[in-house]
């Protein structure tokens, strides 16, 4: 059985997609999904996966009592046979569609006999609606796709700048509240949904030193256990009493520091650190660095990778923000730009960053007003560059 892809099944599937945003932050590591169940023009149940170890989209859609699903069309946004990653209960053999619209792969490549082998593909009207429809999906589900196959996290560069491009001031002694805020509170709102969405954020040590940050996410309604909080600090430098390892109810702080070299003469310096920030709550992370103890970013991602994090959002500092873009590791960037001019302080990027004929190039651009500030969204079209440059942090 097939038919063409119609406008109102486009319109379904907007509906579906809209509604698998419901379980954004609560899935990992599994995909966003949502289902609809239809038939003759009318929606008869909804479902999105609302947490991970908890019912798929279409197992949810599936499940409503007294629907009856016999001459039904079932729209999902991901074919949930492919993308699913922490398992579910699956639905009774009895509870299943006549038909299938998905939102993922070539039509004729999909199966889900596992759960009814009944449930047949509806091919799209053309190839284009059908690409266009797979962009959408890939788009929503874009950091799982990037930790599935890349095997790291979707990296969101997060920026807070003057028009002239200074996020600080050099000046330690002035990053007090009234002077470290580049932004409004309507901005800085607006970061905190960011870290909401993301499932790890990052900063360098400088950062923490200077700011002294929490890295949590302050909203009404906000879930308590928040993002992972990731430190990059080479040497360990990080004090215990840091407002991100004492903050009460939030996971654990990831401090990740460089494994010391054979011979190091700060070895049991960088041990006695280590263990005070173990003592203070803080999990501590070696990994293999260089001389100065810079730690490889393509080391690091795939280790917070296999931990399960899926996309990060890093936050700075100046440094931690080239050694990204220098190893060509940026896939979307928030860009907070202030009406302001200062003329000096801390740019928004320091490092030895990319030959100037092989960018990082920004893809599709965003501008959103967000009281007197604007937040521009691009996301990366990524070069080859050099693949292992290191932090500076």
């Amino acid at each position: 059985m097939s038919k063409v892809f119609s406008e109102a099944d486009q319109r379904f599937m907007r509906e579906a997609l809209a509604l698998a945003e419901r379980g954004r932050g609560r899935t990992r590591p599994n995909p966003v999904v949502g289902a609809l169940l239809v038939r003759g023009g009318r929606v008869l149940a909804r479902g999105y996966h609302r947490r991970s170890g908890l019912p798929h989209a279409e197992i949810e859609a599936l499940s409503h009592k007294g629907v009856r699903t016999q001459g039904a069309t079932l729209y999902v946004t991901l074919d949930p046979a492919a993308t699913r990653v922490a398992p579910a209960p699956a639905p009774r053999p009895s509870s299943v569609p006549v038909s299938a619209v998905w939102w993922w792969g070539a039509a004729t490549r999909i199966r889900w006999s596992a759960v009814a082998a009944s449930c047949t593909c509806v091919a799209p009207a053309s190839a284009s609606t059908w690409a266009a429809s797979t962009r959408n999906a890939e788009k929503q589900n874009r950091a799982f796709f990037v930790w599935v196959r890349a095997h790291r996290p979707w990296v969101a560069l997060k920026v807070a700048s003057t028009l002239d491009g200074f996020i600080a001031s050099k000046q330690t002694k002035l990053r007090d509240p009234s002077a470290r805020f580049v932004t409004g509170t309507a901005a800085r709102a607006h970061a905190h949904v960011l870290r909401g969405q993301h499932d790890a954020v990052l900063v360098g040590v400088g950062t923490v030193l200077a700011d002294n940050p929490r890295l949590t996410v302050r909203l009404p309604g906000a879930s308590k256990a928040g993002p992972l909080r990731v430190v990059l600090d080479g040497h360990l430098r990080t004090p215990p009493s840091a407002r991100l390892i004492r903050q009460l109810g939030a996971p654990p702080a990831l401090i990740i520091g460089a494994q010391p070299g054979k011979g190091a003469k700060d070895a049991r310096a960088r041990l006695a650190r280590e263990r005070a920030l173990r003592r203070a709550g803080a999990e501590v992370l070696l990994l293999p660095a260089d001389r100065a103890g810079r730690i490889s970013i393509p080391h690091l991602l795939r280790a917070l990778a296999e931990g399960g994090v899926q996309s990060l959002l890093v936050e700075g500092g100046s440094r931690i923000h080239g050694a990204f873009i220098s190893a060509c590791r940026v896939d979307s960037v928030a860009f907070f730009l202030a009406p302001r001019l200062v003329g000096a302080g801390r740019p928004i990027v320091e490092g030895t960053g990319l030959d100037w004929r092989t960018p990082l190039r920004l893809g599709p651009l965003q501008v959103h007003a967000i009281a007197k500030i604007s937040l521009w969204r691009p996301t990366c079209w990524v070069p080859n560059c050099a693949d292992d440059p290191s932090t500076t942090d």
